[in-house]
């Protein structure tokens, strides 16, 4: 298995405290860094290591950092996107229970980094229990002199903030999450201006994820060029999946930017192969928003090239014949699941939680969980397949933040990759629902 950066020490008994954590070598970065380094050369070696977000996007994180606007007398923010509600994606939750003080030292770092002495850390209201280990970390880092005024003796102040979400999805998308924490409702900002120049508070902000911020740990403490030298090309470092589906080994696994997605899968190592002895059918490899790749995409590309763990492979080709890293849900589908089912699965989430701010996406990912609500229980029409696709075409790209497009290239990937199951619903109702449901005459009336 590949080196660990983040999760070398996760199962060491009372790595959640303080004083085991610091035993581990816990708040090295920021010793190093308040106390032999500039704010700017921070900013510098995170330029150097090749970190991108790892919530999803995939941006340059250094280049981010430099865009922040420094206006003489104006407070400048650091906020975390532990917002983690992406179906398919549990590496945050995992990373923030498990250890939480590497967040809250990545905090400290990259708020000395940014030059903000007050940050947050905004997480999902599902998971509150994780609210209060976070809390008492935060907690024992002011005692031991972490967080608070004149930090190391160095003059650098900083107050760290947990707040609580009430479960939007919406509030992921990094302007939502700044109107949330303002107490407004989540609706996400026209841009620009950007959150570096105006933000919380209409003040300079950077949003991180949760493992973004952590990652910056372990580049203070090795140095970027050493981050740099892990993974591949410019898909630098280590990444956190969030396994799941029919396979042997679900769970967190930290990964190098190289490893080959067929190794990942049925390596020991890792996934541990299909359950059952199943075959592969299908892969969201980055979670639910994510296109789905049918099992001769996977492992390989249209090229017939070793399809790699990376931002870039993963995306080799484009949409018509690849997908996305995204924040890392790996989701593996056997032979027996359902596509028309899953993607349906996938729109009644979307439906629910857009904001309803634009028509594209408030109008269309509810025509959309209808119309797939109607061929998945038996009463599609063949035109519905098209009309689908049409409605997925039509909100892509049309909307102020990035909901309207996860929640259509899920649908528009199915229907691309397997039309003929979609076919088979409308031909086959009665089939279809006996596969899925069990059950043994005809479909009952549409809702």
């Amino acid at each position: 298995m590949g080196r660990k950066l983040l999760l070398e020490h996760a199962q060491v008994e009372g790595i959640h405290t303080y004083e085991v954590y610091r035993k581990h070598g816990g708040y090295r970065s920021v010793e190093k860094a308040l106390k032999t380094m500039t704010p700017d050369e921070v900013v510098e070696e995170v330029k150097k290591s090749g970190l991108r977000g790892r919530g999803g996007a995939g941006f340059p994180t250094g280049m981010k950092w430099s865009f922040l606007a420094k206006p003489e007398g104006v407070p400048r923010y650091l906020l975390c996107n532990a917002d983690e509600s992406e179906p398919g994606t549990f590496k945050d939750r995992y990373l923030m229970e498990k250890i939480p003080h590497l967040l809250i030292e990545g905090m400290i770092t990259s708020s000395y980094a940014l030059g903000a002495n007050t940050s947050y850390i905004y997480i999902r209201g599902e998971y509150a229990w994780i609210v209060f280990v976070l809390e008492r970390a935060i907690k024992e880092a002011y005692a031991n002199g972490w967080l608070g005024k004149n930090i190391l003796g160095t003059g650098y102040n900083l107050d760290l903030y947990v707040n609580c979400g009430a479960g939007a999805y919406i509030c992921g998308e990094e302007t939502a999450l700044i109107e949330s924490l303002e107490g407004k409702r989540g609706n996400p900002r026209i841009k620009p201006p950007f959150p570096a120049v105006k933000g919380l508070w209409q003040s300079p902000t950077v949003v991180n994820n949760v493992e973004t911020i952590a990652a910056v740990v372990p580049i203070v403490n090795d140095g970027g060029d050493e981050y740099a030298k892990i993974g591949i090309g410019k898909s630098t470092g280590t990444k956190l999946i969030s396994a799941s589906g029919n396979i042997n080994r679900p769970g967190v696994y930290e990964i190098e930017l190289n490893v080959p997605v067929e190794e990942f899968i049925y390596s020991d190592q890792y996934c541990g192969g299909i359950k059952n002895g199943k075959r592969l059918k299908a892969c969201v490899p980055g979670g639910s928003s994510v296109p789905i790749l049918p099992h001769y995409l996977v492992c390989k590309t249209a090229n017939g090239e070793d399809r790699l763990m990376t931002y870039e492979s993963l995306a080799d080709g484009g949409f018509a014949s690849g997908s996305m890293l995204g924040s890392g849900g790996f989701i593996v589908y056997d032979e027996d699941q359902c596509i028309v089912r899953n993607t349906w699965n996938f729109s009644r989430f979307y439906a629910h939680e857009s904001c309803g701010q634009c028509s594209p996406c408030r109008e269309g990912t509810g025509w959309m969980e209808k119309v797939l609500h109607r061929l998945e229980h038996g009463h599609g029409k063949m035109s519905d397949i098209d009309l689908l696709a049409d409605v997925a075409k039509k909100i892509e790209g049309n909307t102020i933040c990035p909901l309207g497009d996860a929640a259509a290239w899920p649908v528009s990937a199915a229907i691309r990759h397997f039309r003929e199951e979609f076919e088979w619903h409308v031909n086959e109702p009665v089939a279809s629902q006996q596969r899925n449901y069990g059950l043994v005459k005809e479909p009952t009336a549409a809702v």
